[in-house]
């Protein structure tokens, strides 16, 4: 993150949302991002349709909405609280294609600030899969050292119970104040 960065990485990082297996921001959010309403932003979006295929950006079904609502407890109590139309999400290239189309200093720096944000999930999801990658192959090493050694005298399994037959037991005494043991109430 910039010194002169408006907004975290980590903040807009917890705007994205996976929907539809694409990791997407919501309108409401990139609005406020972008310092705009989320009318007026709804309304540029609108104007420049051609700009944002299926997947630059998407509504959401009612379903995907509730489910969504309940989810985050998104829901504000009063008239007028609730919206109208099912909202729109925005992948990382439709939030930069967003920007564009609003044109203000802030919508620019910010979009700067998402495809960061877009960018480091990406990275740290790679090094998951990286992690399960190694995992898989020592459960896979495991699991083959296993046969080979069950001919022979044993196998790593049986060498982990005599390691642990080895550790010290913890001990059983309680540590604290003990006192007389009272009789049982009679009823």
């Amino acid at each position: 993150m910039s010194k002169e960065s408006l907004v975290p990485v980590e903040r807009v990082e917890r705007t994205i949302l996976v929907m539809r297996g694409r990791r997407v921001i919501l309108d409401a959010d990139l609005a406020a991002l972008y310092g705009v309403t989320v009318s007026v932003f709804n309304q540029a979006v609108k104007r420049n349709t051609e700009r944002f295929p299926a997947d630059f950006a998407f509504q959401l079904t009612s379903e995907e909405h509730e489910s969504l609502r309940s989810q985050s407890v998104i829901l504000k109590s009063g008239r007028g609280a609730h919206r109208k139309y099912l909202p729109y999400v925005f992948t990382e290239h439709g939030a930069v294609m967003a920007a564009s189309i609003l044109n203000s200093p802030k919508a620019v720096e910010m979009s700067v600030e998402v495809v960061r944000a877009f960018v480091r999930l990406r990275q740290i999801l790679a090094s998951n899969r990286q992690l399960a990658a190694k995992v898989e192959e020592l459960e896979l090493k495991l699991a083959t050292h296993d046969k080979v050694l069950k001919g022979h005298h044993g196998n790593i399994q049986s060498l982990y119970a005599v390691i642990e037959n080895l550790l010290p037991v913890p001990s059983e005494k309680q540590i604290g104040f003990r006192g007389k043991k009272l009789p049982p109430v009679k009823p």
